[in-house]
This record gives structure tokens, sequence and C-alpha cells, in this order.
């Protein structure tokens, strides 16, 4: 007897077929997850001018950073807010070293400064990181490095935008917008009057000097590893 293929089978191996044909071959489907053997991912410089905004968790405790990023006029700007607080905290940051941190507004506005040794981070600051491999990382397929075994960094595969980051002391960055290009107007990077008093000024330096206070690496993880920024 003659072999036949009944009507339904046919139409199963039709589809069967047709899926085969506008499915990617196995390999294929394996380079989405996996990088390219033959070459190491290198992490991407950051743009010269961005804004982000990132969610902070250091054992459960939650920090908002609005964030500025301007390498071509040397600043940098984290504006701070703890979880549920009701004071923001300004840290603003500058290419020569020169740091001030304050409060604006209220019965008793604060601000101290500090002198470092380096100033803001350069783009290519994570040039020769060692790196870490291909891993999901808050629900994105990220390439990872880590940096002077200071910093794990993860950026997306598909469009290179930073992800989420995390310091050796468990510190961790989660970024959750990041707008290329974007800049702040130069009247908001005008730190107050009182950030100019002399007296409280020398008293913070000298402070600095004398190895860090703890508020200070709270605020800002890299103001207390120089050694780390001026390999950068």
């Amino acid at each position: 007897m003659p072999f036949s293929i009944s009507t339904p089978s046919l139409l199963l191996l039709l589809l069967l077929a047709a899926a085969a044909a506008v499915a990617p071959p196995a390999e294929a489907q394996s380079r989405a997850v996996e990088p390219d053997p033959t070459t190491t991912p290198t992490p991407t410089p950051w743009p010269h001018q961005f804004h982000s905004l990132m969610v902070m968790n250091f054992s459960g405790a939650l920090q908002l950073i609005d964030l500025w990023y301007d390498w071509p006029n040397g600043r940098n700007f984290n504006i701070i807010r703890d979880q549920l607080s009701p004071t923001l905290l300004y840290d603003l940051e500058w290419n020569n070293g020169t740091s001030f941190f304050y409060t604006l507004g209220g019965d008793s506005p604060s601000c101290r400064t500090a002198q470092l040794e380096v100033g803001i981070l350069r783009p290519g600051w994570l040039e020769g990181a060692a790196y870490l491999g291909r891993r999901r990382v808050d629900g994105f397929l990220c390439d990872g490095w880590e940096k002077a075994d200071f910093i794990r960094y993860y950026e997306d595969v598909e469009t290179k935008r930073p992800v989420h980051w995390r310091f050796y002391t468990g510190r961790e960055a989660h970024v959750m917008t990041f707008e290329v290009g974007a800049a702040l107007e130069d009247a908001k990077w005008q730190a107050p009057a009182y950030c100019f008093d002399q007296k409280e000024a020398e008293e913070d330096d000298e402070s600095e000097v004398r190895g860090r206070s703890a508020s200070l690496c709270d605020v800002r993880e890299s103001s207390c590893f120089d050694p780390f920024l001026s390999s950068l």
C-alpha cells in the first residue's frame, strides 16, 4: 500500500516547517546570551553630559540620587534624598577637587566642604576594568566589569546604558533613568553663600586631612578612596 499522509498531519508538518524557516538557528540564539568568544567586551565610556535617577541601597537603607554629570564644565552634582526624608542633601563636586555638601532652606541650612586630591570621574574611568562576563542584573542582560577591586559595574548589552553598580562595601546603585546629553542650567550649580564662610571651610578641610569623617563616606563613597580615584 502506498504511504499516505492524512490532511491534519500534513498541516502540522507544514506549520513546523514554516516555524523552522523563520526561527533563528541555535547558534544565533546562544549568541544573544553569550558574548563573542573571540573578543572581550569593553565598558562604554560615559557620555560627556547626562542626567540619571538612581536608587541607592546599602543594607536596606535607601536613597534617591538625582545625578547630573557635566564633564566639559568639570562638574558633577548628586542631589540626595533619604527614604521618606523631607530634606535634600546637595553634593556638588568640581574637577579641581573641591566639593560642597549642603542643605537649603529650613531654620538651619548647613554646608561643609572637602578638598580632595582628584576631581570628578572622567568619561573613560572604567578603562582597564576586568571583564566579569554576561549575566542578568535588575532584569536586564548585562556585561559586567570590576575595577581595582573597588566597584562592579554592569551595562545593558543592547543599549550600552549603565544598569547597576556595586561598591566593595556592599552599597548598590540601581539606575532608573539615563538621559544622554541632558544638562542642568548654570544657575543651579552655584553653591549657597554660606558655603564660602572661610572659618567653616578651613575646619572641614582640616577634618578631611585627618582621614575623612564617617558621615562624608556615607554621602559620597568615592571620597574615602583617593588612591582608587587617582588611578582613573
